[in-house]
């Protein structure tokens, strides 16, 4: 956990440079520039996938922290200003997975294009900037895991930790993620590669981050992230079996037309 880069001093004034801050921000250059190279290779224009990949990235960012304020809503209601206190952490992505989706879905209509290449483009994009988003977490101390006797176990002292687990070790759950996200994202790289139906790369990555995500959630200690069934089904992991069961169908439909179409 390392929070603060560094801070640089003009005169009296004081700017605070966060680790969270940059991880969204590397995470954001790798995410457009993957949509670039993918949309140039898929004969699309990669000005306009890189136009949409950045607002799908921002909205993402700030579905996410909405989502956050409202598992927290008392809090932020008391400490209204905390609310734009992003570089302390705060994220939670299935809430920007929903804002981004709604927008994409809208943008394909509005410009008549096809929805399913566009989807291909984004997904590794999308991937790779949430991968660099779990090591800011990791700096801020939020999405940590339980208490654990593991050698690799971290020690997080942050306000978004609770209280008894304060200074334990903890499951590093932001690295399991971050290094999930990364074999996900060259995964989804080689599907684009090797891709027989268009959508195959989307409907992959639908099906493949709610089953990281489920896992990981078993090893995630953060109870304010919410459950449907307390202590044992999570929120993110009732929306995760959803995604991946609508994801199976759609890629199984879609792989028989294309089969019945030979």
């Amino acid at each position: 956990m390392h929070p603060l880069l560094f801070e640089l001093h003009l005169g009296g004034l004081t700017i605070p440079f966060h680790t969270y801050g940059l991880m969204i921000a590397i995470g954001f250059v790798l995410g457009v520039v993957t949509v670039r190279k993918l949309a140039i290779r898929a004969g699309m224009d990669p000005d306009q996938c890189a136009d949409l990949a950045f607002w799908l990235l921002l909205l993402g960012f700030v579905g996410s922290r909405v989502l956050f304020i409202l598992t927290r809503l008392p809090y932020f209601l008391s400490n209204p200003l905390d609310m734009f206190k992003v570089w302390e952490g705060g994220l939670v992505f299935f809430g920007g997975l929903l804002l981004s989706t709604g927008y994409a879905v809208w943008y394909f209509k509005k410009f008549k294009l096809n929805a399913w290449k566009m989807i291909d483009v984004l997904s590794p994009g999308l991937v790779i900037a949430h991968a660099f988003g779990r090591l800011g977490c990791l700096s801020a101390g939020c999405c940590y895991g339980r208490p654990t006797a593991a050698p690799w176990g971290i020690r997080l002292d942050s306000e978004l930790v609770d209280f008894s687990l304060r200074g334990i070790p903890l499951h590093p759950t932001q690295l399991y993620e971050f290094t999930a996200l990364l074999l996900l994202y060259f995964g989804l790289i080689q599907v684009f590669k090797h891709k027989k139906i268009d959508g195959q790369v989307g409907l992959t990555y639908f099906m493949t981050y709610p089953l990281i995500r489920s896992v990981i959630e078993v090893f995630r200690g953060d109870s304010i992230r919410g459950f449907v069934l307390e202590g044992i089904l999570s929120t993110s992991q009732f929306i995760s079996a959803l995604v991946f069961l609508v994801a199976l169908l759609v890629l199984n439909l879609r792989l028989k037309t294309a089969a019945r179409q030979k």
